[in-house]
Protein backbone atom coordinates (compact mmCIF):
# COMPACT_ATOMS: atom_id res chain seq x y z
CA UNK A 1 0.00 0.00 0.00
CA UNK A 2 1.32 3.44 -0.99
CA UNK A 3 -1.47 5.64 0.38
CA UNK A 4 -4.01 5.23 3.16
CA UNK A 5 -6.97 7.42 4.09
CA UNK A 6 -6.17 9.65 7.06
CA UNK A 7 -8.87 12.35 7.36
CA UNK A 8 -12.38 13.14 6.13
CA UNK A 9 -13.27 16.82 5.84
CA UNK A 10 -16.93 17.85 5.29
CA UNK A 11 -17.59 20.38 2.53
CA UNK A 12 -20.60 22.63 1.79
CA UNK A 13 -23.42 20.62 0.24
CA UNK A 14 -24.92 21.06 -3.22
CA UNK A 15 -28.08 19.77 -4.90
CA UNK A 16 -26.33 18.40 -7.99
CA UNK A 17 -22.99 18.52 -9.75
CA UNK A 18 -19.66 18.35 -8.00
CA UNK A 19 -16.12 19.69 -7.86
CA UNK A 20 -13.51 20.66 -10.42
CA UNK A 21 -9.80 21.48 -10.26
CA UNK A 22 -7.89 22.19 -7.05
CA UNK A 23 -4.41 23.19 -5.95
CA UNK A 24 -2.44 23.52 -2.70
CA UNK A 25 -0.71 26.65 -1.44
CA UNK A 26 2.32 24.93 0.02
CA UNK A 27 3.33 27.56 2.59
CA UNK A 28 0.29 26.97 4.82
CA UNK A 29 -1.14 23.79 3.31
CA UNK A 30 -4.42 25.42 2.28
CA UNK A 31 -6.30 23.68 -0.50
CA UNK A 32 -8.26 25.78 -3.00
CA UNK A 33 -11.06 23.81 -4.67
CA UNK A 34 -13.36 24.86 -7.52
CA UNK A 35 -16.99 24.14 -6.60
CA UNK A 36 -18.95 24.70 -9.84
CA UNK A 37 -22.15 23.29 -8.34
CA UNK A 38 -22.25 26.24 -5.91
CA UNK A 39 -20.39 28.83 -7.99
CA UNK A 40 -17.64 29.16 -5.41
CA UNK A 41 -14.12 28.29 -4.38
CA UNK A 42 -13.78 26.24 -1.20
CA UNK A 43 -10.77 26.79 1.07
CA UNK A 44 -9.61 23.81 3.14
CA UNK A 45 -6.90 23.75 5.79
CA UNK A 46 -5.20 20.47 4.95
CA UNK A 47 -2.96 20.61 8.01
CA UNK A 48 -5.79 21.05 10.54
CA UNK A 49 -8.29 19.03 8.52
CA UNK A 50 -10.98 21.73 8.46
CA UNK A 51 -13.01 23.70 5.95
CA UNK A 52 -11.81 27.31 6.31
CA UNK A 53 -14.21 29.32 4.19
CA UNK A 54 -16.21 29.64 0.98
CA UNK A 55 -15.23 32.26 -1.59
CA UNK A 56 -18.41 33.15 -3.54
CA UNK A 57 -18.72 34.85 -6.91
CA UNK A 58 -17.22 32.17 -9.15
CA UNK A 59 -20.10 30.81 -11.28
CA UNK A 60 -19.20 27.51 -12.98
CA UNK A 61 -15.87 27.49 -11.13
CA UNK A 62 -13.32 25.48 -13.09
CA UNK A 63 -9.54 25.85 -13.17
CA UNK A 64 -7.59 26.63 -9.98
CA UNK A 65 -3.85 27.10 -9.66
CA UNK A 66 -1.52 28.49 -6.98
CA UNK A 67 1.46 30.68 -7.83
CA UNK A 68 3.64 29.56 -4.93
CA UNK A 69 6.39 32.21 -4.81
CA UNK A 70 3.94 35.02 -5.46
CA UNK A 71 1.37 33.88 -2.88
CA UNK A 72 -1.52 34.08 -5.37
CA UNK A 73 -4.30 31.64 -6.17
CA UNK A 74 -6.09 32.00 -9.50
CA UNK A 75 -9.61 30.64 -10.01
CA UNK A 76 -11.44 30.63 -13.35
CA UNK A 77 -15.19 31.19 -13.71
CA UNK A 78 -16.66 29.64 -16.86
CA UNK A 79 -19.99 31.30 -16.09
CA UNK A 80 -18.67 34.87 -16.26
CA UNK A 81 -15.44 34.61 -18.24
CA UNK A 82 -13.61 36.08 -15.27
CA UNK A 83 -10.57 35.19 -13.24
CA UNK A 84 -10.45 35.60 -9.46
CA UNK A 85 -7.04 36.72 -8.16
CA UNK A 86 -6.90 35.52 -4.55
CA UNK A 87 -4.47 36.20 -1.71
CA UNK A 88 -3.37 32.60 -1.05
CA UNK A 89 -2.38 33.26 2.58
CA UNK A 90 -5.68 34.86 3.55
CA UNK A 91 -8.23 33.47 1.08
CA UNK A 92 -9.41 36.97 0.10
CA UNK A 93 -10.08 38.17 -3.43
CA UNK A 94 -7.68 40.91 -4.53
CA UNK A 95 -9.35 41.57 -7.89
CA UNK A 96 -11.22 39.99 -10.80
CA UNK A 97 -10.11 40.09 -14.44
CA UNK A 98 -12.10 39.46 -17.61
CA UNK A 99 -10.21 36.76 -19.49
CA UNK A 100 -12.52 35.60 -22.27
CA UNK A 101 -15.62 33.47 -22.65
CA UNK A 102 -15.28 30.21 -20.70
CA UNK A 103 -11.80 30.00 -19.11
CA UNK A 104 -11.02 26.52 -17.87
CA UNK A 105 -7.41 25.30 -17.93
CA UNK A 106 -4.84 27.45 -16.13
CA UNK A 107 -1.04 27.37 -15.96
CA UNK A 108 1.46 29.69 -14.26
CA UNK A 109 4.86 30.74 -15.61
CA UNK A 110 6.88 31.84 -12.58
CA UNK A 111 9.82 32.83 -14.79
CA UNK A 112 7.87 35.60 -16.52
CA UNK A 113 5.04 36.14 -14.03
CA UNK A 114 2.50 35.14 -16.66
CA UNK A 115 -0.73 33.18 -16.44
CA UNK A 116 -2.17 31.15 -19.29
CA UNK A 117 -5.96 30.78 -19.43
CA UNK A 118 -7.30 28.23 -21.91
CA UNK A 119 -10.87 28.92 -23.05
CA UNK A 120 -13.23 26.07 -23.96
CA UNK A 121 -15.84 28.52 -25.30
CA UNK A 122 -13.99 30.31 -28.07
CA UNK A 123 -11.01 27.88 -28.33
CA UNK A 124 -8.40 30.52 -27.59
CA UNK A 125 -5.71 30.87 -24.96
CA UNK A 126 -4.94 34.16 -23.29
CA UNK A 127 -1.71 35.32 -21.72
CA UNK A 128 -2.65 37.24 -18.60
CA UNK A 129 -0.69 39.62 -16.40
CA UNK A 130 -2.18 39.40 -12.85
CA UNK A 131 -2.12 43.21 -12.57
CA UNK A 132 -2.85 44.39 -16.12
CA UNK A 133 -5.10 41.66 -17.47
CA UNK A 134 -5.01 40.02 -20.92
CA UNK A 135 -1.88 40.79 -22.96
CA UNK A 136 -2.25 38.37 -25.90
CA UNK A 137 -4.98 36.15 -27.35
CA UNK A 138 -4.05 33.14 -29.51
CA UNK A 139 -6.30 30.79 -31.47
CA UNK A 140 -5.91 27.06 -30.76
CA UNK A 141 -6.26 24.17 -33.24
CA UNK A 142 -8.94 22.49 -31.10
CA UNK A 143 -10.67 22.36 -27.73
CA UNK A 144 -8.16 22.80 -24.89
CA UNK A 145 -8.12 20.66 -21.77
CA UNK A 146 -5.57 21.13 -18.98
CA UNK A 147 -2.21 22.87 -19.36
CA UNK A 148 1.07 23.41 -17.49
CA UNK A 149 4.40 25.19 -17.75
CA UNK A 150 7.74 23.55 -18.60
CA UNK A 151 10.72 25.27 -16.96
CA UNK A 152 13.08 23.40 -19.28
CA UNK A 153 11.32 24.43 -22.48
CA UNK A 154 10.37 27.84 -21.16
CA UNK A 155 6.95 27.24 -22.70
CA UNK A 156 3.39 26.30 -21.80
CA UNK A 157 2.05 22.86 -22.73
CA UNK A 158 -1.63 22.63 -23.68
CA UNK A 159 -3.54 19.37 -24.12
CA UNK A 160 -5.99 19.42 -27.08
CA UNK A 161 -8.99 17.08 -27.07
CA UNK A 162 -9.55 16.88 -30.84
CA UNK A 163 -7.46 16.33 -32.83
CA UNK A 164 -5.75 14.33 -30.04
CA UNK A 165 -2.62 16.38 -29.56
CA UNK A 166 -0.55 18.77 -27.52
CA UNK A 167 0.83 22.19 -28.44
CA UNK A 168 3.43 24.45 -26.86
CA UNK A 169 3.14 28.21 -26.45
CA UNK A 170 5.91 30.75 -25.86
CA UNK A 171 4.85 33.05 -22.96
CA UNK A 172 6.56 36.18 -24.29
CA UNK A 173 5.97 35.98 -28.04
CA UNK A 174 2.71 34.03 -28.07
CA UNK A 175 4.19 31.72 -30.71
CA UNK A 176 2.21 28.47 -30.98
CA UNK A 177 3.90 25.25 -32.08
CA UNK A 178 2.55 22.85 -34.72
CA UNK A 179 0.39 20.14 -33.17
CA UNK A 180 2.19 17.24 -31.48
CA UNK A 181 0.03 14.13 -32.11
CA UNK A 182 -1.07 11.98 -29.16
CA UNK A 183 -1.87 8.35 -29.95
CA UNK A 184 -4.82 8.04 -27.52
CA UNK A 185 -8.04 9.99 -28.01
CA UNK A 186 -9.13 12.74 -25.64
CA UNK A 187 -5.93 14.11 -24.04
CA UNK A 188 -7.06 15.61 -20.73
CA UNK A 189 -4.95 15.86 -17.56
CA UNK A 190 -1.30 16.83 -17.96
CA UNK A 191 1.73 17.22 -15.69
CA UNK A 192 5.51 17.31 -16.08
CA UNK A 193 8.52 15.60 -14.58
CA UNK A 194 10.75 18.69 -14.66
CA UNK A 195 13.88 16.66 -13.83
CA UNK A 196 13.65 14.34 -16.85
CA UNK A 197 11.69 16.64 -19.17
CA UNK A 198 8.81 14.21 -19.62
CA UNK A 199 5.18 15.21 -20.02
CA UNK A 200 2.48 12.82 -18.79
CA UNK A 201 -0.95 13.05 -20.41
CA UNK A 202 -4.03 11.19 -19.16
CA UNK A 203 -6.46 10.47 -21.98
CA UNK A 204 -10.21 9.80 -22.15
CA UNK A 205 -9.60 6.63 -24.15
CA UNK A 206 -7.92 4.97 -21.18
CA UNK A 207 -4.20 5.62 -21.49
CA UNK A 208 -1.39 7.56 -19.88
CA UNK A 209 0.88 8.84 -22.65
CA UNK A 210 4.50 9.92 -22.05
CA UNK A 211 6.05 12.61 -24.27
CA UNK A 212 9.76 13.45 -24.28
CA UNK A 213 9.99 17.25 -24.26
CA UNK A 214 13.38 17.39 -25.97
CA UNK A 215 12.31 15.51 -29.07
CA UNK A 216 8.57 16.23 -28.62
CA UNK A 217 8.00 12.58 -29.47
CA UNK A 218 5.82 10.04 -27.70
CA UNK A 219 7.97 7.66 -25.65
CA UNK A 220 5.54 5.32 -23.92
CA UNK A 221 2.05 4.50 -22.81
CA UNK A 222 0.33 2.89 -19.81
CA UNK A 223 -3.21 1.51 -19.81
CA UNK A 224 -5.71 3.30 -17.53
CA UNK A 225 -9.48 3.07 -17.07
CA UNK A 226 -11.40 5.17 -19.59
CA UNK A 227 -12.11 8.84 -18.82
CA UNK A 228 -8.89 9.44 -16.91
CA UNK A 229 -9.14 13.00 -15.65
CA UNK A 230 -6.92 15.08 -13.33
CA UNK A 231 -3.26 14.05 -13.17
CA UNK A 232 -0.53 14.98 -10.65
CA UNK A 233 3.15 14.07 -10.60
CA UNK A 234 5.06 13.55 -7.32
CA UNK A 235 8.68 14.49 -8.03
CA UNK A 236 9.98 13.24 -4.66
CA UNK A 237 8.51 9.73 -4.96
CA UNK A 238 8.54 9.55 -8.79
CA UNK A 239 4.85 8.66 -8.79
CA UNK A 240 1.82 9.69 -10.82
CA UNK A 241 -1.70 10.08 -9.43
CA UNK A 242 -4.67 10.02 -11.79
CA UNK A 243 -8.34 10.45 -10.87
CA UNK A 244 -11.02 8.47 -12.70
CA UNK A 245 -14.57 9.71 -12.17
CA UNK A 246 -16.33 6.51 -13.18
CA UNK A 247 -16.38 4.14 -11.36
CA UNK A 248 -14.39 6.36 -8.94
CA UNK A 249 -10.70 5.51 -8.65
CA UNK A 250 -7.26 6.94 -8.07
CA UNK A 251 -4.58 5.16 -10.07
CA UNK A 252 -1.07 5.27 -8.54
CA UNK A 253 1.69 4.73 -11.10
CA UNK A 254 5.43 4.23 -10.69
CA UNK A 255 6.73 6.83 -13.15
CA UNK A 256 10.18 5.22 -13.37
CA UNK A 257 8.94 1.81 -14.51
CA UNK A 258 5.57 3.06 -15.80
CA UNK A 259 3.63 0.42 -13.88
CA UNK A 260 0.51 0.67 -11.75
CA UNK A 261 1.35 0.10 -8.06
CA UNK A 262 -1.96 0.88 -6.31
CA UNK A 263 -5.61 1.49 -7.10
CA UNK A 264 -7.73 3.39 -4.58
CA UNK A 265 -11.51 3.18 -4.68
CA UNK A 266 -13.08 6.61 -4.15
CA UNK A 267 -16.63 7.52 -5.18
CA UNK A 268 -18.38 7.75 -8.53
CA UNK A 269 -18.00 11.29 -9.80
CA UNK A 270 -14.73 11.90 -7.90
CA UNK A 271 -12.81 12.93 -11.00
CA UNK A 272 -10.54 15.47 -9.40
CA UNK A 273 -7.71 15.48 -6.88
CA UNK A 274 -4.74 17.56 -5.81
CA UNK A 275 -1.41 16.85 -4.17
CA UNK A 276 0.57 18.58 -1.42
CA UNK A 277 4.19 17.84 -2.36
CA UNK A 278 5.57 19.44 0.82
CA UNK A 279 3.55 17.23 3.19
CA UNK A 280 3.05 14.26 0.84
CA UNK A 281 -0.74 14.37 1.13
CA UNK A 282 -3.21 13.50 -1.61
CA UNK A 283 -6.68 15.08 -1.59
CA UNK A 284 -9.69 13.50 -3.31
CA UNK A 285 -13.03 15.32 -3.56
CA UNK A 286 -16.22 13.28 -3.33
CA UNK A 287 -19.33 15.02 -4.74
CA UNK A 288 -22.01 12.70 -3.35
CA UNK A 289 -20.68 12.62 0.21
CA UNK A 290 -19.62 16.31 -0.09
CA UNK A 291 -16.30 15.73 1.58
CA UNK A 292 -12.56 15.76 1.07
CA UNK A 293 -10.66 12.56 1.75
CA UNK A 294 -7.02 13.09 2.76
CA UNK A 295 -4.58 10.28 1.95
CA UNK A 296 -1.06 10.14 3.38
CA UNK A 297 1.93 8.58 1.66
CA UNK A 298 3.33 5.60 3.57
Amino acid sequence: MVFRADKYIPLPTHKSGGFDHADVYLENGWVYLAHPANGSVEVIDGVKGTHVKTIPGCPEASGVICAQKEGITFAASRGTGKLLVINAKKGTVNRTLQVGNKPNGLAWDSDDGMLLAADIGDLHVRLVDPERGVLKTIRLPGRPRWCCYSWWLGKFLIAIRDPPSMVTLHPRTGELSPIIPISASGPHGIDIDQSTNRAFIGCDAGALVVVDLESLKEKGKVSLPTNADVLWFNQEKNQLYCAVAKPGLIEIIDAMNMKKIQEIKTEEGAGTLTFDSKRQRLYSFHPKACRTVVYINQ
